[in-house]
């Protein structure tokens, strides 16, 4: 299974059967502008909240895949009157799929749309892929809800963690989060976009060695085998 980053907080994974893409923000994210998300393969797009930062390419790639969206009710339901297929869940939930099943989780965060209008509960998700365990947080602060996260599907082989502070949970919290998840590897989200979230990129990679913790920056457009993380 390969992880792919498409910048900021939108990553993809390729299993043995399908492909999944969660948070799409690229067209709107100058550091992504060489990608070009009419190219990008979704089966299935994941949203963890309704920020701009987060929705912004959703409908162009569901278009483009006739991909099917899980989210919270209040984001399935706005993209169910524009025509797209919907997966709604809540937090708690579980979702079997053939590459394997997904949980939603808690992330404290706020959630709307661009209009203002109210986004649900922004959530992060748990998922089994091929075997493999990753989280993705999504956007939040650091939560004891996360020590839960081991018991649920074993090990967790890596955490996908915001680090770009100011919206998230900064380096230091994104430390304690890897430790409440005991995972022993870290993928970097939610940095450098704007200049709100921009981060001293070695100086959080320290802090995580600190713990013997590996924190990993993909670079846009890289995809990395999920054998990596072990």
């Amino acid at each position: 299974m390969e992880i792919i980053y498409y910048g900021h907080a939108c990553f993809g994974f390729k299993t043995s059967s399908s492909t999944v893409l969660i948070d799409p923000f690229i067209s709107g994210n100058e550091l992504a502008k060489d990608i070009d998300i009419n190219g990008i393969k979704a089966d299935y797009i994941f949203l963890t909240h309704a920020h701009y930062d987060h929705i912004l390419d959703v409908e162009t790639i569901a278009k483009n895949n006739n991909s099917q969206i899980l989210a919270n009710p209040e984001i399935t339901a706005h993209y169910e009157k524009l025509g797209l297929n919907v997966i709604p869940m809540n937090i708690g939930g579980v979702k079997k799929f053939d590459f394997g099943k997904i949980k939603m989780v808690s992330a404290s965060h706020s959630s709307s749309f661009p209009d203002g209008s109210y986004g649900g509960l922004a959530c992060g998700f748990l998922m089994k892929m091929d075997g493999k365990v990753i989280y993705v947080a999504g956007d939040t602060a650091l939560t004891t809800d996360m020590k839960l996260l081991p018991f649920i599907y074993g090990y967790i082989n890596v955490a996908i963690l915001p680090i770009g502070n100011t919206y998230t949970m900064g380096g230091y919290d994104a430390v304690i989060a890897a430790k409440f998840v005991k995972t022993k590897n870290a993928i970097a989200s939610h940095y450098d976009t704007f200049p709100a979230i921009k981060v001293n990129k070695d100086k959080i990679k320290h802090l995580f060695l600190a713990e013997e913790k590996r924190l990993t920056f993909l670079s846009i457009g890289e995809s990395v085998d999920i054998s990596k993380f072990e």
